[in-house]
């Protein structure tokens, strides 16, 4: 278990860049659930410093969807951007059930293969785990981009399992980072539904 001490002292001694790079994201988060473009270069800035703290810690695998993240903030901020200066905002959708499950299903065989390969490699401490969570952030970051209903839901999934990767790998600061990044999701979710149900009334 993770003890409540360890978490504030880790978090007291976060290096610099990591600390912004927390509070970029809490940012990037907070805005992208009140719909706003600008959540996006939030974003970008958070997964630009993500990206070297990564890579210059021997964590290939992190870096490279830091680095996927980046590409992303991109794609969001032009996409949104488009349709705010058109005056045409992108409407919330809501996946039917086969499309969830196809979601499900690639996103399960992708994670399996990718923890084989880091398994055979020996290049990740926890293989399965840390496999789904990239996979699948990678994916849910498309639905978010999109404007997805159920994305948030996927985020909680994700994060939770973000926590417990990052508490096997004894990443205490990440975690403690990742409980809030989860309750920010459900705070998404519930802002999400709320404009879905306007926009079909």
């Amino acid at each position: 278990m993770m003890d409540s001490n360890v978490v504030i002292n880790a978090l007291m001694a976060m290096p610099a860049w990591e600390s912004i790079a927390a509070l970029l994201g809490v940012a990037y988060i907070i805005l992208a659930a009140k719909e706003s473009k600008w959540c996006w270069p939030f974003a970008f800035a958070n997964t630009l410093i993500y990206t070297v703290l990564f890579w210059e810690g021997q964590l290939p695998m992190q870096a490279l969807l830091n680095l996927y993240y980046m590409g992303m903030a991109i794609y969001g901020y032009i996409l949104w951007r488009k349709h705010v200066d058109n005056e045409s905002d992108i409407l919330i959708t809501s996946w039917s059930y086969s499309k969830q499950i196809l979601f499900l299903l690639v996103g399960t065989i992708l994670s399996l293969v990718t923890a084989y390969f880091l398994e055979k490699t020996a290049i990740s401490q926890s293989p399965y785990l840390d496999a789904s969570v990239t996979i699948f952030s990678i994916m849910n970051t498309w639905l978010l981009a999109r404007k997805i209903l159920q994305n948030w839901m996927y985020w909680i999934i994700i994060d939770s399992a973000a926590i417990m990767l990052y508490i096997q790998t004894e990443y205490y600061a990440t975690a403690a980072l990742f409980v809030l990044y989860t309750i920010l999701a459900f705070v998404g979710a519930i802002n999400w539904q709320k404009r879905f149900n306007q926009q079909k009334s």
